[in-house]
């Protein structure tokens, strides 16, 4: 045969015409003449044939895998069979089908873990309606649920409300009740009303503060102990720690407008919170910063103390 490469016009025995057009790296089409039918039917495509043809003509590269992975693998043929598969994909740059195997393979599904999902809803500023939207049109128009429903979002949010970590102060506060159930209360109960004229009625849901510190430390402990990593500081894993903590409160606006339906009523939503600024543990004489909130007025940063509707 004449090899068909350019500059190259060599002619080859039939038996070696595979071996010597697969040094010809740069050739992509090199497939269109690397198998020769000797006559009779047109050799069908593997992925076009029945499941029985498929065993048939695989049978003797079968053996050969069954053999391999009860040497090397334990036996483990199906782990062979998918790391050649996504070996083969990766090979040729389809990066986007190897990821979604990787991931079927390692039990996660290709949809995202619903705090992702929640964590992208908050930093693109969506509402729930149009998370939902968005949810159904990617399910709809891709078949697959990549985006999680409202509900698991919801219950990925209690993880970082006040109440979900169970903890214990040593020694005990002093005056401080030991209930961290959160129920709906009058928001400025305790608080002397000094404004006679206009008296405001709230609701409120309102954290304990002790509370509410924890679940913040609790959601930032990753950035401490990269922190204390970063300082040499793996020994000074018990403290003691200081917490610098600003609190702030912030009007949200009318929120007449949001119900959707109902009597306008002029109701204000006021959110009282804060932000941990800085933690620093004391080394011996001196105090080492282990954590700085880059942007401490960011809204992304702040903990609810009180959530009231006014």
């Amino acid at each position: 045969i004449r090899c068909p490469v350019k500059e190259c016009d060599e002619e080859i025995l039939h038996g070696k015409y595979g071996q010597h057009l697969s040094s010809h790296k740069e050739m992509k089409d090199r497939e269109l003449y690397s198998h020769i039918n000797k006559g009779g039917r047109p050799r069908q495509h593997l992925l076009s044939l029945t499941r029985r043809a498929q065993k048939h003509r695989l049978r003797e590269l079968k053996r050969q895998v069954k053999a391999f992975a009860e040497k090397e693998e334990g036996g483990d043929i199906k782990a062979v069979c998918m790391t050649l598969f996504l070996l083969a994909l990766r090979a040729k740059n389809e990066h986007r089908q190897a990821d979604e195997l990787e991931a079927i393979m390692q039990g996660r599904g290709s949809g995202l873990h619903p705090a992702v999902c929640l964590a992208i809803r908050v930093n693109t500023f969506l509402s729930c309606s149009q998370y939902h939207k968005m949810y159904r049109t990617v399910k709809a128009v891709t078949g697959r649920q990549i985006f999680q429903p409202l509900h698991a979002l919801r219950t990925a949010e209690k993880a970082l409300l006040p109440g979900y970590h169970p903890f214990e102060w040593k020694p005990p506060l002093k005056n401080v009740s030991t209930n961290t159930e959160v129920g709906i209360i009058d928001g400025l109960s305790g608080l002397t009303l000094s404004i006679d004229d206009y008296p405001v009625d709230t609701i409120a849901k309102r954290f304990r503060y002790d509370v509410a510190l924890v679940c913040a430390l609790k959601d930032m402990e990753e950035e401490i102990l990269e922190g204390l990593k970063a300082k040499n500081l793996d020994d000074y894993l018990n403290g003691p720690f200081t917490v610098v903590v600003k609190e702030s409160c912030d009007g949200m606006g009318d929120v007449s407008e949001k119900h959707g339906s109902g009597p306008a009523v002029p109701e204000k939503a006021v959110r009282f919170s804060f932000t941990v600024m800085n933690i620093a543990i004391a080394c011996g004489n001196e105090s080492k910063r282990i954590f700085e909130e880059v942007k401490p007025n960011s809204e992304l940063c702040c903990k609810p103390l009180c959530l009231m509707l006014a």
